[in-house]
């Protein structure tokens, strides 16, 4: 059966909850001091069943002090009747409801004229020119305007028979987005425990399904799922939702807060819009301003910057800015929201969300920022992805940060990925990046590389995590390793193991420099398994100490090479020596079958060496894997 949502708007007692009930015979007013003064306080529900089509009532209060109420429901609408009274026609309050429907892009609708039996056919010809003039060159031009009394049932047919029609007319919801669902009410049933409601806004949630409620971050689970107080398996985009929740605590769940799966939203506190001011504001937003900004069934004060050189958008116009919020809220990529200035609270813009994982903008980059929130008002998905992730600068972007910008979900995502990748974007093992700063970063490296061998000529390549931590500091690892990958590829760099060096690079050593080379290594292989400090060796050598600093890069030569092994700090062996201890704990495991154990004591004698000298060498064959500790003891591997 085909759901739609339609939200009423209209003055204070103009008969929206009187229409509803006689639509309905639901009574939408709960509270009992709703029904103790004859108004509307909060929102109201009610559902109406029409054969092939199942709508679903918001209904709003009129009072002007209760308009953030009204705005808590009227977000996830799919058409809206604008309710005008008969015997008084338009107010003020009809104007501001009209102001918001538009403000969020509302694109279906009626007007209703009530209470059609208090006034004679002259006063009511009067009132429907009103309205007329009213919608006149908005989505309710030309939309049916049906007279109706909820005393009388005059035009109530009528009503239901322009229902069907609107829901015939109102797009299917899109299935492109993940589960959302902006909690308008939550109570405690007894026997139950907690329960959400609210506009399941995109996705579907069923009995089960595990959930977050943000910005809070509490994990909770689906326990049972009603779509106009009937249970059901699953709730679809577009019904009044109501969920029963476990792991939660009625206590920590207010109006505001969204239910959507563990880990694909985010909260924010920062967003970039697009504000529009209604023509009649009494005064321009100028930055600094404090304002009131009603985003989904949230309530939030927030301080706008205006991004353009003037900090300020006159009434009438349409101009991009910042919000920065007191707390957190949840907000994604094209969500329309409405303004509300601080005080006097009253409605003076809408807007819609463009990033909503902004960062503070300095001065010298807006004219960039506002490129990119001009590309984001673009249709085109892979576009919009590509301005997120060139954004992002080195970070890069993953798929879950494009999750929580846009609510998309993972197939969305990956066309729009794939049709990026064709011109804009790289994807690095998992993450996201320009095309132009993925290839400056390749040109960083090549550079260094370049730098390092120029300095020191006698040094086999940059250490990669030397690279790492100097060109790519706010990258992520997995874009160092993508880049390296592509420039051996390329043959641009060769990668070995810890180093990093242009394909070309040969150490070339001086006469000298060959002769020092020697002396060091043959310095250890004499001093066998009771090896010196290098510091020792050369100063045995006569090695100036000025010179201490060269012959160090030649040390690191003979360990790139494997003439000499670093077991401990600046304790180094020749590879040799330790060969040849490597196949005397060999003999001696074959020797203590099926044992295999040495001790401390029995290693000394075997190597033959002090304990200053064991502890370490047993502690290199233990990270080789040649030996493994057990206890006090070692059991030397095969």
């Amino acid at each position: 059966m085909r759901s739609i949502i339609i939200g009423t708007a209209g003055h204070i007692d103009h008969g929206k909850s009187s229409l509803v009930q006689a639509l309905t015979g639901k009574d939408p007013d709960r509270l009992p001091e709703e029904k103790r003064r004859g108004i509307t306080i909060d929102l109201g529900f009610a559902d109406l069943d029409l054969g092939d089509v199942r709508v679903g009532f918001v209904d709003v209060p009129g009072h002007e002090r209760f308009v953030k109420n009204m705005l808590a429901g009227v977000h996830g609408i799919d058409a809206v009747a604008l309710v005008i009274a008969a015997d008084e026609g338009v107010m003020p309050q009809t104007r501001e409801h009209f102001d918001i429907c538009r403000l969020l892009e509302v694109r279906q609708g009626l007007v209703v004229l009530t209470k059609v039996d208090l006034v004679e056919d002259e006063l009511l010809s009067l009132v429907r020119a009103e309205a007329e003039e009213l919608v006149a060159g908005s989505f309710l031009e030309g939309a049916p305007i049906i007279s109706a009394s909820a005393r009388t049932g005059v035009g109530l047919e009528e009503f239901r028979a322009a229902l069907r029609s609107i829901a015939v007319d109102v797009p299917t919801r899109s299935t492109d987005f993940v589960a959302r669902l902006p909690v308008d009410r939550a109570f405690t049933m007894k026997g139950f425990g907690p329960v959400v409601t609210g506009t399941l806004v995109s996705g579907e949630i069923a009995a089960g399904d595990e959930l977050e409620l943000l910005p809070a971050g509490h994990r909770v689970r689906a326990r049972g799922v009603q779509v106009h107080g009937t249970s059901v398996p699953r709730a679809q985009s577009g019904q009044r939702t109501a969920v029963n929740l476990a792991g939660a605590d009625a206590a920590d769940i207010e109006r505001g807060m969204v239910l959507a799966p563990i880990g694909r939203l985010r909260p924010t506190q920062i967003i970039d819009v697009q504000l529009n001011v209604l023509p009649g504001a009494p005064r321009a937003i100028r930055t600094r301003s404090r304002l009131r900004v009603h985003l989904g069934s949230a309530e939030m004060l927030g301080r706008v910057r205006v991004l353009n050189t003037g900090g300020e958008i006159q009434p009438g116009k349409t101009d991009f800015a910042q919000i920065r919020f007191e707390k957190p809220v949840v907000a994604l990529h094209h969500e329309r929201f409405i303004v509300r200035s601080y005080s006097p609270a009253e409605t003076i813009a809408g807007g819609v969300v463009l990033d909503p994982q902004a960062t503070k903008h300095r001065g010298k980059e807006l004219t960039t920022t506002i490129e990119q929130l001009r590309a984001l008002s673009d249709e085109n998905r892979a576009r919009k992805l590509a301005v997120f992730v060139a954004a992002s600068g080195d970070q890069g972007l993953r798929v879950s940060d494009i999750a929580a910008r846009t609510g998309w979900n993972d197939e969305v995502i990956s066309q729009a990925a794939t049709k990026a990748q064709e011109t804009e974007i790289v994807e690095a093992e998992g993450v996201f990046i320009a095309k132009e700063i993925f290839e400056r970063l390749a040109l960083t490296a090549v550079d260094a590389v370049k730098v390092h061998h120029q300095l020191q000529p006698l040094s086999r390549g940059v250490a990669r995590e030397t690279l790492r931590e100097r060109h790519f500091t706010h990258a992520a690892p997995e874009l160092f390793r993508a880049v390296i990958a592509r420039l051996e590829k390329d043959g641009a760099l060769v990668s070995e193991k810890d180093v990093v060096r242009a394909p070309g690079h040969a150490v070339e050593l001086s006469a000298a420099d060959t002769q020092l080379r020697e002396k060091i290594a043959k310095a250890y292989e004499e001093a066998g398994l009771e090896a010196p400090l290098f510091d020792q060796v050369l100063d045995a050598l006569a090695v100036a100490a000025a010179q201490h600093a060269h012959a160090r890069k030649i040390l690191q030569l003979l360990i790139d090479n494997g003439t000499l092994v670093r077991v401990q700090g600046e304790m180094f062996f020749h590879s040799q020596a330790l060969e040849r201890l490597k196949k005397q704990l060999r003999q001696y495991a074959v020797e203590h079958e099926p044992e295999r154990l040495i001790d401390v004591p029995k290693f000394k004698d075997l190597a033959n060496v002090s304990r200053k000298y064991a502890i370490p060498l047993l502690e290199y064959f233990d990270s080789e894997r040649i030996t493994r500790r057990a206890g006090d003891k070692r059991i030397i591997l095969k």
